[in-house]
């Protein structure tokens, strides 16, 4: 995945030891706007869809993340994120994130450049 290809053999190690594989049959709502930010998924197989309300739903397919912004602003859900087929993904939480970022502070600049598209797609469809 483009997100941890920067992981060295043991920070590799440290992101199998911390992350959690999830299945969601499609049509599973992963998460609900204004719920809190409790981790984020990275998904491996599948793809969801994230409904912000006032803009077009955005697609997320393997590779992908969805819940960083949450987790990173530390506020709650912004979106409403369900799978569009069965999905399979790995769930990180909200503290062991905080701690991957602290010991292999690369991953973020991927999260920062995802981020950053969103918002650029965000803003030029209003």
């Amino acid at each position: 995945m483009p997100i941890f290809s920067s992981l060295d053999q043991s920070g590799l190690e440290h992101l199998a030891a911390i992350a959690n594989e999830f299945q969601a049959s499609k049509g599973h709502v992963l998460m609900e706007r204004g719920q809190a930010g409790n981790g984020l998924f990275v998904i491996e197989d599948g793809s969801v869809q994230v409904d912000m309300g006032d803009n077009a739903p955005i697609t997320v397919g393997p590779g992908g993340f969805v819940g960083e912004l949450s987790v990173l602003a530390d506020t709650p859900r912004t979106a409403r994120v369900s799978a569009l087929t069965d999905v399979r993904a790995l769930a990180i939480s909200r503290l062991d994130l905080d701690e991957l970022l602290e010991r292999e502070p690369t991953i973020a600049l991927g999260m920062l450049r995802n981020l950053a598209r969103r918002l650029a797609d965000t803003i030029r469809s209003h």
